[in-house]
């Protein structure tokens, strides 16, 4: 009897697929959000012209993108040491994935170029203010209750998707940040439920230590509520 022809014939093929697939699911999660009537109104958007209307939904997009990429190098991401060197690799595939898709959609080779441009800038930021964000999420936890290592674990948990919503934020309102607490609670809301089904996805399912982490998120949430 014939042996089945395996779907993929290599892990980087694999990889290829997959990058493509969740490239597709960043940009339709931030058109999700771009078009929500709430986030809309918060960002004034109606009252913008078209390009500064592309521009922020360039950036959700972005930030969607970046997201995945923080994820999947996330030293606590809970996979086999195996699985890890295929990570690796699916990440460096992602950005060209978007990039491939725009290509199929007729975007200009110029145009084509500012965007792997800006996925490689925002990338390198948003991993290099992790460290911020971490170092701020553990002095505010330790003040309020003190730290152990539930606290620890819940904070390394957070740390990408709360590193790319404050960036993606700032981006969007152009560092005019100041009154716009809600637009931002909105779009670190979308980016985490978007971040935890990326994590369920790769974890196989396994959805514990997220659930602790959107409590934890929920308690972000309401102290900001709290500030006001």
């Amino acid at each position: 009897m014939a042996m089945n022809k395996p779907e993929f014939e290599s892990l980087d093929q694999m990889a290829g697929v997959t990058a493509s697939a969740l490239a597709k699911a960043a940009a339709g999660s931030a058109f999700h959000l771009f078009q929500d009537r709430q986030f809309r109104q918060l960002a004034d958007l109606e009252q913008l012209s078209q390009t500064e209307q592309d521009r922020i939904f360039n950036e959700l997009i972005v930030a969607f993108i970046v997201l995945i990429m923080l994820a999947l190098e996330a030293p606590d991401l809970r996979i086999p040491g195996e699985f890890r060197d295929y990570c690796a690799v699916l990440n460096k595939k992602i950005p060209k994935a978007h990039i491939d898709e725009l290509r199929h959609l007729g975007v200009e080779k110029k145009h084509l170029k500012t965007w792997k441009k800006l996925i490689d800038i925002r990338y390198k930021e948003y991993a290099r203010d992790r460290h911020d964000v971490r170092a701020a999420a553990m002095q505010i936890e330790s003040s309020e209750k003190g730290l152990d290592m539930e606290g620890l674990s819940k904070i390394q948990m957070l740390v990408p998707v709360q590193a790319v919503a404050i960036g993606c934020h700032h981006h969007i309102c152009r560092s005019r940040t100041e009154g716009r607490d809600e637009l931002f609670k909105l779009t670190l809301k979308s980016l985490s439920k978007f971040y935890v089904e990326i994590r369920v996805r790769f974890e196989g399912g396994t959805i514990t230590p997220l659930t602790r982490a959107r409590v934890a998120l929920k308690g972000i949430l309401r102290r900001m509520g709290q500030k006001k």
